[in-house]
């Protein structure tokens, strides 16, 4: 009798911690998710800024022609990447339409009447506040990220993970150079344009993240 109170004890046991930690592979899922979802937000958000600010420049620099199909085209690449949901897909291509972005603002040095074209300014400083939120998701996503890959890994979660069909996901990595936004520095007076967004932590080791309130003008909720 002994013995098989001792054996219904363990079982029981056994069968609270796993559910304990199927529960908690579950939250942690979900939560990387939710962090996600706010970087494609935002990223959305950045791809439909593109084409007037390109409209607005071209107006002033109609001859740059090759800088503005190159814009569009990593444009198009981006959209088209984040169709994939796979982050190691999107961040190059983002990557990739930030390193365009560096060359459009290049080429709006050139042209200091921009300074006084409200719409571009607008444009500007919009970009830079949704880059600064890409930035705050990011962080935020990939310490979501690490939680729930390590979590995977561990005794007894491993156990369960693959079973239950739990998969590790991948971080939203940038190159050093792109998590700055552009600054066009025009000559003589005006108004000025914001910095570069704050970088993140590098995400080899995992990244440090913000809660989702962290972010100015947004709240985040998968380096």
């Amino acid at each position: 009798m002994v013995v098989l109170i001792i054996v219904i004890v363990v079982v029981v046991l056994l069968a609270l911690g796993l559910w304990a930690a199927y529960n908690g592979l579950v939250k942690k899922r979900n939560r990387t998710q939710e962090a996600w979802s706010e970087i494609d937000v935002e990223l959305k958000r950045r791809h439909d800024l593109i084409p007037n600010l390109v409209s607005t420049v071209q107006g002033y620099a109609a001859h740059e022609r090759g800088t503005f199909e190159a814009v569009t085209q990593a444009r198009a690449d981006a959209v088209a990447a984040g169709a994939t949901g796979d982050p190691t897909q999107i961040a190059p291509a983002e990557n990739a339409l930030s390193g365009a972005l560096r060359s459009l603002f290049a080429v709006a040095e050139n042209y200091p009447q921009l300074r006084a074209v409200e719409s571009f300014l607008q444009l500007q400083e919009t970009l830079t506040a949704t880059e600064d939120k890409i930035e705050y998701a990011r962080r935020y996503y990939n310490t979501s990220a690490r939680d729930y890959n390590i979590a995977l890994q561990t005794f007894p979660r491993n156990l369960i993970a693959g079973p239950f069909g739990f998969k590790a996901v991948a971080f939203f990595a940038t190159d050093e150079d792109d998590r700055a936004v552009p600054q066009v520095n025009f000559s003589g007076s005006g108004p000025g344009v914001a910095g570069p967004a704050p970088s993140g932590p590098p995400l080899a080791g995992g990244a440090e993240g913000l809660p989702p309130a962290a972010a100015p003008g947004g709240s985040p909720p998968a380096g």
